[in-house]
């Protein structure tokens, strides 16, 4: 698991990018749920922290690409590849993502 910060430290409605190899950003939607996701658009290279949070997706700032937190796909406009999903686990008041296993050997080297 990569520590993210404290609970306390991702307001809701906001996120926070991860500096690995490729970035990861952790989102906490105005709901309450906290989701994590390759962080370039797949569109263009853009950061997706840098976008605009809705419900359950992100818009890239560059071209309005869309994204859906909960899957990574695109909306269909724009970007057509999906980005990557991550888990989030809350322990003791401090998020950690757990990479999926294509980006967890990749943050490893």
């Amino acid at each position: 698991m990569i520590h993210v910060c404290a609970l306390d430290e991702l307001p809701r409605g906001s996120a926070r990018r991860l500096p690995l190899s490729p970035p990861v950003s952790v989102f906490h939607t105005a709901d309450g749920e906290l989701y994590a996701i390759d962080d370039t658009c797949t569109h263009q290279d853009a950061s997706l922290a840098d976008g605009w949070l809705e419900g359950c997706e992100v818009e890239c700032p560059l071209h309005a690409a869309i994204f859906d937190l909960r899957t990574g796909e695109p909306d269909g406009l724009l970007a057509r590849e999906p980005v990557r999903t991550h888990r989030v686990v809350v322990e003791a008041d401090a998020v950690y993502v757990v990479l999926s296993a294509s980006d967890a050997l990749e943050a490893a080297s």
